[in-house]
């Protein structure tokens, strides 16, 4: 077996990002449009459909702060992003956001200053391979040459858990994820690591998914999450909240399908505090009362991003699990609108 990894996705170091505008709500409502930063192209998260149309639960995410702040889950250009472009991006003004499978580490939140709004997917490390290689476990993996994306948190997990198990390995940087896939399919590499949910993604896009088994180790955490830049914490809130809204929307029942009628009134405060027939949190954020409502009118609730592009029904096949409900087992939980 030629041992070889493929390294697959998120961070950069050594940048160091630029105070945000204090008036980006300013500029992004004076310009008509949002810039959000995606991936360049991860089945399910974020990737352009037949039609050029982007797709998936990153962009979910990035047309529901659109249509928080314009009432158009349309008003949104789409700039895709590497490792080791997307907080360059960011820092300039390129872009106002990113949502792109990035992970929240302590150095990107204050060496780079960004500021992480949230968490849209607990994530972790782990491994794929060819089942005809007949590989069970990551700590098989003793000299393999690694294929690693360069700019990423996985460089690092890679190294921890390579050193940790006595175990060496020979790096070979990889730009993108696409370049990693082709050096995978075609045998230049015999294993691939990125986030789990990344491996199903990818997975997903296979000839034949049967022929290839993720192995059993995470190796890290990885909460993935939407990011702005540090200085306009206005801008933060309208993220975050927009964010919230989505979680809390599933909780409190509320779905694409009802969110119109809900939105008239009902027996629950915080139903009509967040959907705007209570209250002044719209004015709170800068924003119409009803800037919730037409968030979660795009793509519904974040049960429901998360069913329609990555879940068990899709070809992705990921479950819930740390990414259910905190009334449902999980981890998602959502500050109080109130």
């Amino acid at each position: 077996m030629k041992r070889s990894v493929i390294f697959g996705a998120l961070t950069v170091a050594g940048l160091t990002a630029g105070a945000a505008s204090a008036a980006t709500l300013d500029d992004i409502q004076a310009r008509g449009n949002l810039i959000c930063g995606v991936t360049t192209g991860l089945v399910g998260f974020a990737a352009p459909d037949a039609n050029g149309e982007w797709q998936g639960f990153d962009v979910g995410v990035c047309r529901a702060v659109a249509a928080a702040v314009f009432g158009d889950p349309t008003a949104v250009e789409f700039v895709p992003t590497t490792g080791q472009t997307r907080f360059t991006a960011l820092a300039s003004g390129e872009v106002d956001m990113l949502a792109r499978n990035t992970t929240w580490t302590f150095s990107r939140d204050v060496d780079l200053k960004f500021e992480f709004v949230g968490i849209n997917y607990y994530d972790g490390q782990g491994f794929m391979v060819p089942t005809e290689l007949g590989v069970s476990s990551a700590r098989d993996l003793d000299g393999a040459t690694v294929c690693i994306q360069t700019g990423t948190t996985t460089e690092l997990n890679l190294a921890d858990f390579f050193r940790v198990n006595n175990i060496s390995y020979e790096p070979v940087p990889i730009e993108t994820n696409a370049e990693a896939q082709q050096q995978y399919l075609a045998g230049a590499c015999d294993v691939y690591t990125t986030d789990a949910s990344g491996l199903a993604a990818t997975r997903a896009t296979f000839e034949n998914p049967g022929d290839h088994v993720i192995l059993p180790e995470i190796i890290s955490k990885e909460p993935l999450g939407p990011l702005v830049r540090h200085g306009d914490h206005d801008w933060g809130d309208i993220v975050r909240w927009t964010l919230n809204a989505l979680i809390s929307a599933e909780e409190l029942g509320i779905t694409s399908a009802n969110v119109e009628e809900l939105s008239a009134g009902t027996n629950n405060p915080e139903i009509n505090r967040m959907l705007g027939s209570e209250g002044e949190l719209g004015a709170m954020l800068g924003l119409e009362p009803d800037w919730a409502k037409n968030a979660i009118m795009v793509g519904g609730n974040y049960g429901e991003l998360f069913e329609k592009n990555i879940g068990e029904n899709t070809p992705i096949g990921l479950a819930r699990g740390l990414n259910a409900l905190w009334t449902e087992g999980g981890l998602l939980y959502s500050p109080p609108f109130r």
